[in-house]
């Protein structure tokens, strides 16, 4: 695995198409490889279309979902995504004694959530083969990692030739978490001290779903 960084790279972005354009100028060696780039909704998508559209690749979504400890959803105990790739914090599960039942049962009704996002988000699309080919997954930051380690462990499962994380800003010891689920990770800036993706970019307005699916209607065009 590897790990690529960008020292140069801004402190904030002007908005997520300007960060996908550098992060796409760390990932030109793919060009002309058909690369297939997937967006993790929301915030990922407009990254990953202009790294789509610069690349000259595919784009497509892959939708991971939160797992919420028992009475502080807002505390992420793991992700999920919709055909079954799974991340847990042993740490915080066994700090909280997380009984397997909840467990079982959150991971159900979130795959389900997980899956009606991503047939909202295609429409009658079918989802893109990635079996055999050079995958770049993208989202607008990495935080804690536990969201774009249940989608790398999803796209694993199908069996791409080369698995990339690439993601405009993040925390170091996030980016050195997520290196395990990778064949490499491009993270374009790591500022220290690292509080939170938001306060890197200048328009960090919630993304709404309308333009997820214009953005993946227009790529389909």
């Amino acid at each position: 695995m590897t790990l690529k960084t960008l020292s140069a790279a801004p402190t904030c972005y002007g908005d997520r198409t300007e960060a996908g354009a550098l992060l796409a100028g760390m990932l030109d060696r793919y060009r002309g490889s058909q690369p297939l780039i997937l967006g993790i909704p929301r915030g990922g998508v407009p990254v990953a279309a202009e790294v789509a559209r610069r690349l000259e690749g595919e784009l497509d979504v892959v939708v991971a979902r939160k797992l919420g400890a028992p009475g502080h959803e807002e505390l992420a105990i793991g992700a999920v995504t919709a055909d079954g790739g799974r991340f847990l914090n042993g740490d915080i599960l066994q700090a909280l004694g997380v009984p397997d039942e909840y467990l079982r049962r959150a991971t159900e009704e979130q795959m389900r959530e997980a899956r009606s996002r991503e047939r909202h988000f295609r429409g009658t699309a079918k989802p893109i083969p990635v079996e055999g080919r050079t995958v770049i997954l993208v989202d607008d930051g990495l935080a804690t990692g536990a969201t774009i380690r249940a989608a790398a462990r999803a796209v694993r499962s199908r069996h791409p030739a080369r698995l990339v994380i690439a993601v405009p800003v993040g925390s170091a010891e996030a980016c050195a978490v997520v290196a395990k689920e990778a064949d490499e990770v491009v993270c374009a800036s790591q500022p220290t001290p690292f509080i939170a993706i938001g306060l890197h970019y200048e328009d960090f307005n919630q993304v709404p779903d309308a333009q997820v699916v214009e953005l993946l209607r227009r790529a389909c065009t």
